[in-house]
């Protein structure tokens, strides 16, 4: 295949896998979220209710619905699922995470690696932390949770993600 139109291929597969609308390159623009407006609008989240395939704080929040709940408040788009964020964003190592990144992990049975979970990462390296709305028995709902310290998210961690630029 000619250079050109392996190029021309690659922006229309970039296109369709990221907003489904055409991707000029001279024109995008990477959203940008200023980071303590983007924590403080998570934190006020804290505390509401879990609730299954759900995205809003009257109801509820499942783990995805809370990350895309939080993004689209600030225009971002972002999957409604977690198992979409097998293939969604750029894949960043746990000593660059920032603010602002997804954290995926596996679902409650961490043998099956493909995503099941979805945080958004307040803190990075040293002790990353995150906020997150979790099915836990004990505690459900959104919460902040550390990820060295909890070794059932340790053994469930598959990557993080960056979705956008966080200033």
């Amino acid at each position: 295949m000619k250079p050109v139109l392996k190029t021309i291929s690659l922006l229309i597969l970039i296109s369709l896998l990221t907003s489904g609308r055409p991707l000029n390159k001279d024109t995008y623009k990477e959203p940008v979220i200023n980071k303590d407006s983007l924590i403080n609008f998570s934190k006020r989240q804290l505390g509401k209710n879990y609730s299954y395939a759900n995205c809003t704080p009257k109801t509820g929040f499942d783990c995805s619905g809370f990350v895309y709940y939080v993004f689209n408040h600030f225009k971002v788009e972002v999957p409604r699922s977690s198992s979409e964020y097998n293939s969604f964003g750029t894949m960043v190592s746990e000593d660059s995470c920032k603010t602002g990144d997804i954290i995926v992990f596996t679902g409650t049975d961490a043998s099956k690696r493909s995503p099941g979970h979805v945080g958004i990462i307040l803190t990075g390296k040293p002790m990353i932390s995150f906020i997150h709305s979790s099915s836990d028995k004990r505690k459900p709902g959104v919460k902040i949770s550390n990820f060295k310290d909890t070794p059932n998210y340790q053994k469930r961690f598959i990557k993080i993600v960056r979705v956008c630029k966080i200033l």
